[in-house]
């Protein structure tokens, strides 16, 4: 227990030199991949980020892996996922990577079934209705769970405005 408080001034000095290149290569990584890199729109995104993160850490505290190590893993990430994002223009592969939306509430109408295969229970689903603002069921036109986990709620007080179906392309109804 007494070596968790036990360091060498070598090794600090390596960890803070490692850190500062790991991050330096992040940055330069991003700024080449895109804003992409960290987004959260389909799970290989989240996938991404977690892998980013645990490079990172491994490359700074693990004397195993050398900053050249972590580097090329990093790169080999972002490469990864640029081919993906790349190779989602088609269908096929979109499919199989990105999650698709599911309507939870169309209009006034709580859909159960979706909810179900959502994982989303009438309380989170309350919830967001109050986060976006409704004071009446009669003011939603949409509730949909988004493929990044993110839950939309589309309403107006205006009882003639429909939501446009090119916005709802793709949901599962």
């Amino acid at each position: 227990m007494i070596k968790w408080f036990e360091a060498s001034t070598t090794s600090i000095i390596a960890i803070v030199l490692t850190a500062i290149g790991i991050y330096i290569a992040t940055i330069l990584f991003t700024r080449l991949a895109g804003k992409r890199s960290f987004s959260k729109m389909s799970s290989f995104d989240f996938a991404m980020t977690v892998a980013i993160g645990s490079i990172i850490a491994t490359t700074v505290l693990s004397k195993s892996v050398s900053l050249l190590q972590g580097v090329v893993g990093l790169a080999a990430v972002y490469v990864l996922q640029f081919s993906v994002a790349m190779m989602r223009r088609f269908k096929f592969v979109q499919k199989l990577i990105d999650n698709e939306p599911v309507l939870l509430m169309d209009g006034k109408e709580i859909l159960h079934n979706n909810l179900k295969k959502a994982r989303v229970t009438e309380a989170d689903l309350r919830s967001k209705l109050r986060e976006a603002n409704v004071l009446e069921l009669s003011q939603v036109r949409a509730v949909i769970f988004e493929c990044t986990g993110d839950i939309a709620v589309l309403h107006t007080k205006d009882e003639d405005v429909e939501v446009e179906d090119w916005l709802l392309k793709g949901v599962d109804r």
